[in-house]
């Protein structure tokens, strides 16, 4: 069995897959505090091994992103103490065995990279990745595999958290699509404006970004929060939530660990 973690703003993503049926068959999910500790992943992924009849000598390699530096140490601590094996961590000095390509490879967050990895292997063509998470990016790679560039706007969950925070009124919704574009309550008023909005925005990028390629592109959308804008869905020609933990998987694989 194979583990891909990946930790990201929001969240620890340790993602298992199985070899013989070549697909991922669990995800456990740890959120991202600043408290976070040694302590409390090994008894979440205690808890979660024995609900999922998860052995720790099933796992045979382990892969690791990361764009929150100082849960690093913690996740590789917990790797070696409780499962017994090695992390490999995916770095700007392990891109050169790949089929992708970037001109600035200590300037892209590194699940940027698995992203591209794992939707250039897919499709072995232009493709643009929407990633639904702590940020929504926009990554943009060519016919050849180079990336060509990024775009970053804040993510659903920031964009709610940032209203709460900074309004006096309004208050902390779920990102549940609302029924209208004009909500009749508050609730239903914040929903609609960032979910429609979102929707919106997307399209929108989405069309600049082809109009400046001036080819055509697959689309993939991944990120937690993918399945959320259900009105885009017409729009991706694939969407894969286990993206980054598929690319994690690749390029540990493509440096023989």
């Amino acid at each position: 069995m194979f583990l891909s973690i990946d930790a990201g703003n929001s969240n620890i993503v340790f993602g298992f897959y199985q070899e013989v049926s070549q697909s991922w068959i669990h995800e456990c999910r740890i959120e991202t505090t600043p408290d976070l500790s040694l302590l409390h992943i090994e008894k979440q992924l205690h808890l979660f091994f024995l609900e999922n009849e998860i052995k720790p000598d099933q796992i045979q390699r382990i892969g690791f992103s990361s764009v929150v530096p100082d849960v690093n140490l913690i996740v590789e601590q917990f790797c070696r103490h409780y499962l017994g094996k090695p992390v490999f961590r995916v770095n700007a000095k392990r891109y050169k065995n790949l089929r992708v390509s970037t001109k600035n490879p200590n300037e892209i967050g590194s699940d940027l990279m698995c992203n591209v990895t794992a939707a250039y292997e897919k499709f072995g063509k232009s493709v643009i990745i929407v990633d639904f998470g702590t940020a929504l990016t926009f990554t943009a790679v060519s016919d050849n595999g180079e990336i060509l560039g990024v775009n970053i706007v804040p993510g659903l969950h920031t964009a709610v958290k940032a209203l709460s925070m900074n309004t006096a009124k309004l208050p902390l919704v779920k990102l549940e699509f609302p029924k209208s574009a004009l909500g009749t309550n508050t609730t239903e008023s914040i929903q609609a404006g960032i979910l429609y909005g979102y929707t919106g925005l997307v399209k929108g990028m989405l069309q600049a970004i082809e109009g400046e390629l001036g080819f055509p592109s697959k689309i993939i959308a991944t990120g937690g929060l993918s399945s959320i804008l259900h009105t885009l869905k017409d729009r991706f020609d694939l969407v894969d939530r286990n993206l980054t933990l598929e690319g994690i998987r690749l390029i540990t694989l493509a440096n023989g660990k």
